[in-house]
């Protein structure tokens, strides 16, 4: 048996001749498309489609000594609060003819490795989820010279660029809000992560004394709000009111009271933290600490892009902020 000749793989000049573009025009659309008009991409994208066109995107690196690649870590990608930032990320790269590759940290394992992994690709940008601690990694990446976004999270010592807020700040303010409702026998229910560690830090600082805490296991989850919220009634059976350092662990909390027959917030009041979408339409609705997952991603993102373009950044260090948005797991008179 004799096997077919393999057909000829269509070129950038096939996609243009069938697109009925110049080849320049052509190489624009898929390697810099903000350079074409949408309805140009448009024409390139279904040329490309009819002729089934690979982009060989290794030796057009070479010659531009640009990857096209943006290298993103985080700690797990199956944490909730993170996929906002995640889809802006995605969708903004995108736009500017970047692809966007993913690194799971973890929580409780250095980044180091990781980020040598994701350099040895050589991407041209890379946003981080936290600060950079190592002083070894932030070394390497000084060398390396690419674009760095720290995100979801605040430092006077960024690496280069930083889109994110302050968890102390976030604490704190809970901490105040609790206070303004007159709760004095509070707890915390938290994750051992480094940011939910500076989210007790701001809370605890702010209540002017040491609170009862629970500490679990990241990532959070409903289970683990069970068992922390058992945890916490050992410690003070009166307990008024708990801070949780994730959505997952109110919901979490939430429902271990309605077990054990606690009313929310009437005997116990509950807040969460990140505003998950089920957060909202929970019963009770939870109060909980909003952050503009979305934003960051669009920031960081646009950032690196216009560094990889040699354009300067007018604000390397934005502050996002944060809000609480009150529901009924803490006040009887919200819908």
């Amino acid at each position: 048996m004799h096997r077919p000749a393999p057909s000829k793989a269509a070129t950038l000049r096939d996609v243009a001749l069938q697109a009925g573009v110049s080849l320049i025009t052509a190489s624009r659309a898929l390697g810099n498309p903000a350079m074409v008009s949408p309805k140009t991409i448009a024409r390139v994208q279904e040329a490309v489609a009819a002729t089934g066109y690979i982009p060989n995107l290794l030796a057009g690196g070479l010659k531009s000594r640009r990857s096209l690649l943006v290298a993103a870590l985080v700690p797990a990608i199956s944490v909730a609060q993170f996929l906002p930032t995640l889809q802006a990320m995605t969708e903004t790269l995108s736009a500017a003819g970047y692809q966007l590759i993913l690194g799971q940290t973890g929580y409780n394992r250095s980044q180091d490795a990781l980020l040598d992994a994701m350099i040895s690709r050589q991407p041209d940008g890379l946003i981080v989820t936290g600060l950079v601690q190592s002083p070894a990694a932030r070394e390497r990446l000084r060398r390396v010279g690419i674009p760095v976004v720290e995100t979801w999270d605040l430092s006077e010592r960024p690496l280069d660029m930083l889109v994110g807020f302050s968890h102390v700040k976030a604490g704190s303010a809970v901490a105040g809000y609790f206070l303004g409702k007159g709760w004095q026998r509070v707890g915390i229910a938290t994750a051992d992560d480094p940011r939910g560690a500076l989210r007790c830090e701001g809370f605890v600082a702010a209540m002017g004394r040491e609170v009862p805490r629970a500490v679990v296991p990241a990532p959070s989850s409903l289970a683990l709000g069970r068992r922390a919220l058992d945890e916490l009634l050992k410690k003070d059976p009166a307990i008024q009111a708990i801070y949780c350092s994730s959505d997952p662990l109110a919901q979490g909390v939430l429902a271990e009271a309605q077990v054990r027959g606690l009313r929310v917030p009437q005997d116990l009041a509950v807040c969460g933290f990140g505003n998950a979408d089920f957060a909202a339409h929970m019963q009770p609705s939870l109060t909980t600490v909003h952050v503009d997952g979305a934003e960051i991603g669009r920031l960081a993102a646009q950032r690196v892009v216009a560094r990889c373009r040699g354009e300067a950044v007018a604000q390397p260090v934005v502050d996002v902020g944060f809000r609480i948005i009150e529901r009924r797991s803490t006040s009887l008179d919200k819908d």
